[in-house]
């Protein structure tokens, strides 16, 4: 039956095409490139559901499975162990969607979950007040850049030289659109603009190792600035919470929380800040109250922000809430608890210490950095890493990062819980083949 919403006759056609204002189809389209146009594609033949789901399988067989490859790799997002609960709650069909609960009536559920995750955050980061999730760890870093601008009406901003180089490269986006100016300072803080809004320090890391955090605390005050802590989560399960010394505003990328690497994504962007600037905190906040009746109720509050308003007054136009990821995390922290939490922490910090110690005894091995790490380290190897990963590849492990854009011959491996004694002895060993005299 033709649709009564579509042109089904020529002079449909042309009705629609006079009402845009062109004549005819070739002018419609001529902006594309003749070569682009009309393309036939080449797609195979159709096949049955059993066929499909035949060729799928061996599609995805190419990949490799992290179930039997032991990974060493993490720069950002990491292989943790996931309670099995955590994929029963998620999976319920009431909790199947990333969207934002605007209705309260009909979204209690998903709204006391995000209330959850919030007190969560705040919990774990040891700072007052926490938003609903934001897209991942990088762009969190980038709305607190600009909420910091927004806070000390200045425009300048200082990043610390060890951040993530992909978090620089998005925080630098976000400033570009806003005339904000990119500072780079080293660990040291020597040269740290006295006219810059914020600092921003990553803890642990990018190379896996802890900034000097009391200084860094004591140069961003005494200059007027916010500083901003960029942290593991996981690391948090043993090391002291970024508001114990002084951060102002805490953001960090969620992954870790319950969630699989799943080819880089989807995160969720983990952001608190002290009670004080709670007005210019951007995305998601949901609130607890009571209704009518008494009764507990949760809802979206301080809306003052993104489509709810003027979108030129926004705080920033974040219009997505990653609420199932920030799920997962919510039923990883609460199955973990604080216990829990430090387990996983330790064994991640001992394993990651054993086999760096391991690994520097090797014969041309040796640490890059000589500083306090969590679960990541830096080696500087006595052959490129590339051929060393491969090598290992051969063997059923995932090396390192190559970090050799950076430090000649050198190598960014992360050890986690999921690592075992075997798998970092096995790593160890071939390792132990590459040194040439």
């Amino acid at each position: 039956m033709p649709s009564p919403y579509l042109p089904n006759t020529d002079a449909d056609r042309t009705a629609m095409l006079r009402e845009i204002g062109v004549g005819s189809i070739e002018e419609l389209f001529q902006d594309i490139p003749q070569e682009f146009r009309n393309v036939h594609f080449k797609l195979p033949p159709p096949l049955s559901e059993l066929e499909l789901k035949e060729e799928l399988r061996q599609l995805s067989n190419r990949n490799t499975n992290l179930e039997d490859y032991a990974c060493f790799l993490g720069a950002g997002y990491y292989r943790h162990f996931i309670p099995s609960v955590v994929g029963h709650i998620i999976s319920r069909s009431e909790f199947y969607t990333a969207y934002t609960p605007y209705q309260a009536e009909v979204s209690q559920g998903t709204l006391q979950t995000i209330y959850e995750f919030q007190s969560l955050v705040c919990q774990l980061t040891g700072m007052e007040v926490s938003n609903a999730g934001m897209y991942d760890g990088s762009t969190a870093a980038a709305e607190a850049a600009l909420m910091a601008c927004r806070v000390t009406k200045r425009d300048k901003v200082a990043v610390m030289s060890t951040i993530h180089p992909k978090y620089y490269e998005v925080v630098e986006t976000y400033a570009k659109g806003h005339s904000i100016s990119l500072e780079k300072v080293e660990s040291n803080l020597d040269g740290l603009p006295s006219d810059c809004a914020c600092l921003i320090v990553p803890q642990p890391n990018f190379f896996g190792y802890f900034e000097n955090m009391e200084a860094c605390v004591q140069k961003a005050h005494d200059i007027g600035a916010l500083l901003i802590v960029i942290v593991d989560p996981i690391s948090l399960g043993m090391f002291k919470p970024p508001g114990d010394y002084g951060a102002d505003i805490v953001v960090a990328e969620g992954q870790a929380l319950g969630n699989p690497i799943s080819f880089g994504g989807p995160g969720v962007g983990i952001f608190a800040c002290r009670k004080e600037y709670l007005r210019q905190m951007p995305g998601r906040i949901v609130g607890k109250t009571v209704d009518a009746d008494g009764q507990t109720g949760y809802v979206m509050t301080l809306v003052t922000r993104e489509q709810h308003i003027r979108r030129e007054r926004a705080t920033s136009n974040i219009c997505t809430s990653e609420a199932l990821v920030a799920l997962a995390a919510t039923v990883y922290l609460a199955t973990l608890g604080k216990t829990g939490l430090r387990q996983v922490a330790e064994l991640c910090y001992h394993k990651a210490h054993y086999a760096a110690d391991a690994i520097s005894k090797l014969k041309g091995y040796s640490l890059v950095f000589q500083q306090p790490f969590f679960k990541e380290f830096v080696v500087r190897c006595p052959a490129k890493p590339h051929l060393i990963n491969n090598a290992l590849f051969q063997e059923s492990i995932i090396g390192g990062l190559d970090l050799s854009y950076i430090l000649d011959n050198s190598m960014l491996l992360c050890v986690t819980e999921m690592n075992t004694k075997e798998e970092i002895d096995r790593l160890v060993e071939i390792l132990g083949t590459f040194y040439r005299n």
